[in-house]
């Protein structure tokens, strides 16, 4: 994981501290930054960053203000970390395009389990591979979407999602296995994270987005007709 570039924005140092040594640890080369206004002049100074750990209650400019933020002009996966752990907080994370979400107090090393798996994903691509489905034309190396010559503007965990369908093509999953797929780990929150992201990408893909089925009391199929 050399040279790979963590940004860590939390207000509390010795939480950074602990993250930071165990990332240390893994091999990242970690930047730090105590609120959110810090964080986003590092960002902007910073154009290698693989992803950002981001706490919510911030002095300055909160989590969700620097969410925002950075989703205006990237897709670099986020962490969001947060003391609270109400369900309208974690369905406003994701709709803001968080990849994760994880209640304090956590363990490190799931932590890093959870920055491993994303970064595996997001950096371990080298095969080129191109999938297809009813027009849908995804570049999984690129990280790329289109439908036909338009590009198809996805969040990281919205491209995962997507991708998951296109490759089990057919197939009726639960959303048990949707989670445990694409979150890469057992997910114990509402299902409704899974609704949330659905909604969005058929939104995104037009008229291709019915290919998107619901199978009530169960969970979804991609199908084309």
């Amino acid at each position: 994981m050399e040279n790979i570039k963590i940004l860590v924005v939390d207000d509390e140092s010795r939480m950074r501290k602990l993250v930071k040594d165990f990332l240390i640890r893994e091999g990242y080369a970690v930047l730090e930054a105590g609120d959110g206004m810090e964080a986003m002049d590092i960002f902007y100074e910073e154009k290698n960053i693989a992803l950002v750990i981001l706490d919510v209650m911030m002095p300055k400019m909160d989590g969700w203000q620097v969410c925002r933020e950075i989703r205006q002009s990237s897709k670099v996966p986020i962490i969001m970390l947060t003391a609270r752990s109400e369900e309208r907080d974690e369905l406003q994370g994701f709709e803001l395009g968080v990849d994760e979400y994880i209640s304090k107090p956590f363990s490190p090393k799931i932590l890093v389990a959870r920055v491993n798996a994303i970064l595996r994903r997001t950096l371990g691509s080298t095969s080129g591979d191109v999938i297809e489905a009813g027009g849908i034309v995804i570049d999984k190396a690129a990280h790329i979407v289109k439908i036909g010559e338009k590009t198809v503007d996805l969040s990281y965990k919205e491209f995962e999602l997507l991708s998951y369908f296109v490759e089990n093509e057919g197939i009726a999953l639960s959303r048990e296995k949707i989670l445990n797929n694409v979150w890469n780990y057992d997910y114990f929150g509402d299902a409704r994270t899974i609704d949330t992201h659905v909604k969005k990408l058929r939104s995104k893909l037009g008229e291709k987005g019915e290919y998107i089925r619901t199978i009530w009391g169960m969970g979804y199929k991609f199908e084309v007709d």
